[in-house]
């Protein structure tokens, strides 16, 4: 039996807002909990823009590592309640994507909430008036690095649709009388953006396929 313990309200209600912004993008997504053994858990979705999000909150869960239905976590969290939950059976065949390494990140810079903010604004603009096929962004719209960061050695290209999780996932708080500001960090392979209410994390680099 699959088991997810979260005992502060607070917490229950910071993972069922981002399952809920989840769920609100594509309604089957799946969510991998990991328990990272430090009394935290980590939620992760792949989301219809090619890129992960996340969002850690205290607790733990059982099995330590995890898939489940997004809509049936939502409705155990916002409709059952109660400490300890039960989000469904596991559905770990549901999940595709790699997840990123837990070391060797490094802070390149730190943008603010604003300017990305406007920038996925624009980016929205754009997408409308050049949809692709079903009324989504095409992938070459989506794929256009729209901020360019340095530091640590590293230059760091940031494509659109991670802007596009960012702001449809609701992580950019751009209210309030001191400025946001969102950390980029990245690892050789790995890009990503932490803003306060989560993080978009992707490949810095497309996959190789191996030749058969």
């Amino acid at each position: 039996m699959t088991e997810l313990v979260i005992d502060d309200a607070a917490e229950r209600d910071d993972l069922g807002a981002f399952v809920a912004r989840a769920v609100r993008l594509d309604s089957s997504a799946a969510v991998r909990l990991r328990d990272r053994g430090d009394g935290r858990v980590d939620a992760w979705v792949a989301t219809p823009f090619d890129a992960l999000v996340t969002r850690s909150v205290a607790g733990g869960c059982e099995p330590s590592d995890v898939t489940v239905s997004g809509p049936e976590l939502l409705a155990a969290l916002a409709v059952v309640g109660g400490t300890r939950l039960d989000p469904g059976p596991a559905r770990d065949l549901l999940w595709h994507s790699a997840l990123p390494p837990a070391l060797g990140w490094q802070l390149v810079d730190r943008v603010p909430a604003t300017v990305l903010g406007e920038l996925a604004d624009r980016g929205v603009a754009l997408a409308r008036e050049h949809p692709g096929p079903r009324g989504t962004p095409p992938a070459e719209l989506l794929d256009q690095t729209v901020l360019t960061v340095s530091g640590a050695g590293m230059q760091v290209k940031i494509p659109l649709r991670c802007l596009f999780a960012l702001s449809g996932m609701g992580f950019l708080a751009t209210g309030g009388q001191e400025v946001e500001q969102v950390k980029i960090s990245a690892t050789d392979a790995w890009l990503r953006m932490d803003a306060r209410y989560g993080a978009v994390v992707r490949r810095r680099h497309a996959l190789i396929p191996l030749l058969v």
